[in-house]
């Protein structure tokens, strides 16, 4: 037999042997957006394409698929020196069509004396973001941050500012009166604080484990400061019109480090 023949051979009854000796499950839908959490036995090792993660003492890990994302999710799962091999189809969405209209000219296309401010707020959002800590709280049910709010933007869709087209919207929209109480959506420690952005105004940063994190954005009041613990349901701030904006509202976002989440992923917007 041909010895290129033979290698092959030996390599697929090496991969078959391997595959299908961990339990895995997963919660969430492998759509572009989604927010997945993963459960495993204890003690194993993941790795989500060619990214180790951390994995808890009862076998949780979290994970999450762009907005874009076309090819499939390989997860990588080892455990007493076998490995499991599993590979996930993303499913594609289709997207809004959002159009604003009434923003301040310097909003949408930004004056060149705040470029270098801008810069600096982003290193610090992308800094925010990039917290891999040992918290476990995201494999907990979040809860919405408002009562009784609507819905006014939704993540993905193409937003057309003043008629220009701009990056696509990455989280939800809530419409409120100013002043309204938003809610902390689970546990977690505030690891930014920052009472105005240029485009995000008053906005807050929680970091919940395993890089996932949630933003506030164009906030009135912040009643945390940075480092501090939060529970979930606790008052951290208010409604707002800071930042880039033409009302009051409230903008939430997920992330897996630096993937942008879709919000609806985990929250109960019925």
């Amino acid at each position: 037999m041909d010895s290129k023949i033979i290698k092959i051979f030996l390599f697929l009854i090496l991969i078959f042997s391997y595959q299908s000796l961990s339990a895995v499950e997963f919660i969430g839908k492998f759509n572009q957006g989604s927010f997945i959490l993963g459960k495993t036995n204890p003690g194993s090792k993941v790795k989500i394409d060619n990214k180790d993660v951390l994995v808890t003492k009862d076998g949780y890990f979290a994970f999450g698929i762009g907005r874009d994302r076309k090819n499939d999710v390989t997860i990588r799962i080892v455990k007493d020196q076998n490995l499991d091999v599993i590979i996930k189809k993303v499913f594609k969405r289709k997207y809004k069509i959002q159009r604003i209209d009434g923003l301040p000219e310097k909003k949408v296309t930004p004056p060149k004396e705040v470029y270098e401010r801008i810069k600096r707020e982003n290193k610090i959002i992308v800094e925010a973001r990039e917290i891999e800590s040992n918290l476990t709280f995201f494999t907990k049910k979040f809860i919405n941050p408002l009562d009784k709010a609507i819905v006014t933007g939704v993540y993905g869709s193409q937003r057309i500012l003043n008629g220009k087209p701009k990056w696509p919207h990455y989280g939800i929209d809530f419409a409120a009166k100013e002043g309204t109480k938003i809610k902390a959506m689970l546990d977690g420690t505030a690891t930014m604080v920052e009472p105005d952005l240029f485009y995000t105004g008053g906005t807050l940063i929680f970091d919940h484990g395993h890089g996932i994190s949630t933003l506030y954005m164009h906030l009135k009041d912040i009643y945390v400061k940075k480092g501090q613990k939060v529970k979930q349901g606790e008052i951290i701030g208010t409604v707002g019109s800071t930042g880039r904006s033409t009302g009051p509202h409230l903008d939430v976002r997920l992330n897996w480090f630096g993937v942008r989440l879709d919000p609806a992923t985990v929250l109960d917007l019925k």
